[in-house]
């Protein structure tokens, strides 16, 4: 049921100390900038960076520094209230998250996350 919703890999997230290092980086493995804003809630800068059908989500906040650092694998969906609704039913929601809502790209984008079995975060997003 869950598979008529997804559509592929939304972004893979990236917590970063050095934001300006950290595109740099991705720069110079051919990735581009292709959305930056700052993340309201927290004044956080956020940079979206792709290369060919991979998006990485850049974002400020305190890295690990160590191996294993990658916060968040997202999920793109097409309907984000339905996919909650089958998470819930399947008592999936592991951090009791609700539906977030963020302004990023042209009409903003629609959110939860849950814990996999190894604690990896995945995010399940619809852009709007």
């Amino acid at each position: 049921m869950m598979k008529e919703f997804i559509t592929g890999l939304q972004h893979i997230g990236l917590p970063t100390a050095n934001m300006d290092a950290t595109t740099a980086f991705y720069k110079e493995l051919g990735f581009e900038v292709v959305y930056e804003t700052i993340n309201e809630a927290n004044g956080a800068r956020v940079a979206f960076l792709k290369q060919g059908n991979l998006t990485i989500e850049a974002y400020e906040d305190e890295a690990k520094m160590a191996t294993g650092s990658i916060d968040h694998v997202a999920i793109d969906v097409t309907d984000i209230a339905k996919v909650y609704e089958i998470i819930c039913e399947k008592n999936l929601n592991t951090l009791q998250d609700t539906i977030n809502f963020l302004p990023f790209w042209d009409n903003g984008v629609k959110f939860f996350t849950i814990l996999g079995p190894n604690k990896e975060r995945v995010e399940f997003s619809q852009m709007m």
